[in-house]
């Protein structure tokens, strides 16, 4: 019997194309399904979670998880890494870095925002780090014409902010926390608040005016909307237009 995207709790977002709202911190993944690869993006909080999202995926797909793209170092997004064993695991340049040297921040962090200290413990321990640096625009061939384009977009949300463009009608773009829209974009320390609104107008170039973009926690949103949240980041943080 054929699963459907809507039974596991998933958002169908074009074809072959999906994310979900995880619970808690309202984070999302997504998916991207090809007829030779499966690309999920991000992995969830902890250990737990990333195996509920590569279970969902592989019921949804048909066939196992290839490739993880982590769109930023925050725990909410990485924790879940280690769940994924034998992806190729695909993040901005420097992100590694974040991830081996910065463990005791990450663990913190995640306690702070009322993550069990036992799944943290698990996670951190496990943490797993990119395979794969994208410095600029990374092409995936996810078989027979399916591709999917890594794009390092930022400084923004932090110093190593990944964007996935799916191309398709529509065209759909996941965003990491670049674009919020449960709530005010955050900017933690980590944020590099003078370029996030330039890292914005490379969404906007990539996925142009008629594309779908998925936020880092929300629901799907338009082009006008991440206009919107530029312009209110410019005048938030003094930045110039």
């Amino acid at each position: 019997m054929t699963v459907t995207w809507e039974e596991l709790g998933w958002e169908r977002v074009a074809a072959g194309v999906g994310r979900c709202r995880l619970p808690g911190w309202d984070c999302t993944a997504g998916l991207v399904v090809g007829p030779g690869a499966v690309l999920v993006i991000d992995a969830g909080s902890s250990l737990a979670e990333g195996a509920r999202l590569r279970y969902a995926a592989q019921e949804l797909a048909g066939r196992r998880v290839t490739h993880l793209a982590l769109t930023h170092p925050h725990f909410d997004h990485v924790f879940g890494a280690a769940a994924f064993a034998g992806a190729e695991v695909f993040g901005a340049v420097g992100l590694d870095t974040v991830l081996a040297r910065g463990r005791a921040e990450l663990h913190t962090d995640a306690l702070r925002n009322g993550l069990d200290p036992a799944a943290a413990d698990e996670a951190v321990e496990t943490l797993v780090r990119p395979h794969h640096h994208v410095s600029g625009e990374w092409t995936l061939d996810l078989g027979d014409g399916r591709q999917a384009l890594l794009a390092n977009v930022g400084p923004g949300h932090t110093a190593h902010d990944l964007a996935v463009l799916v191309p398709g009608d529509p065209e759909v773009v996941f965003c990491g926390d670049l674009v919020e829209e449960s709530g005010e974009p955050q900017a933690g320390p980590d944020a590099v608040p003078a370029h996030w609104p330039a890292a914005l107008d490379r969404l906007l170039g990539l996925g142009g005016e008629d594309a779908l973009y998925v936020p880092g926690h929300g629901a799907v949103v338009d082009a006008a909307f991440v206009r919107a949240q530029r312009d209110a980041l410019a005048a938030r943080f003094g930045v110039s237009r």
